[in-house]
């Protein structure tokens, strides 16, 4: 069996990663989906989270949208919305869309769409936790 996979994070605008990985953790809607090569055929929905992978023996995130993941023997896909890697996370920006969501969600408007709301608040915890992960 191989010891690594091909992983590849992609968005409309940009292939964010293709890399041969040891594993990867990705967040499925359900919960976290585990990747090790060979893994059986799966296609998931993904929500809001972090995806971790294993590569060289270290561990890098991206912190990712809403999407789908593809899972064969060999490869697996990512496809979102949006996708970042920890490097690229403006921190603040992240923080005052954390604010913005809560703000909305604690004190709605009257025409406040509240899933967007929570979206954007899964969505900027998510840019969070991975940004503080890479500055450990």
């Amino acid at each position: 069996m191989a010891e690594t996979f091909r992983l590849e994070v992609t968005t409309p605008e940009r292939m964010v990663l293709r890399a041969d990985v040891e594993e990867a953790q990705v967040p499925a809607r359900n919960g976290y989906l585990g990747i090790l090569p060979g893994h059986a055929p799966l296609l998931a929905e993904l929500k809001a989270g972090d995806i971790s992978y294993r590569h060289a023996s270290r561990t890098d995130h991206i912190a990712v949208s809403a999407g789908f993941v593809e899972v064969l023997p060999e490869q697996t896909r990512v496809l979102v919305e949006t996708a970042e890697k920890a490097e690229e996370i403006d921190v603040s920006r992240a923080q005052a869309a954390r604010q913005r969501a809560e703000q909305r969600l604690h004190q709605p408007a009257p025409d406040t769409d509240l899933e967007r709301a929570m979206v954007g608040l899964e969505r900027a915890l998510a840019r969070l936790q991975v940004a503080a992960k890479s500055s450990k």
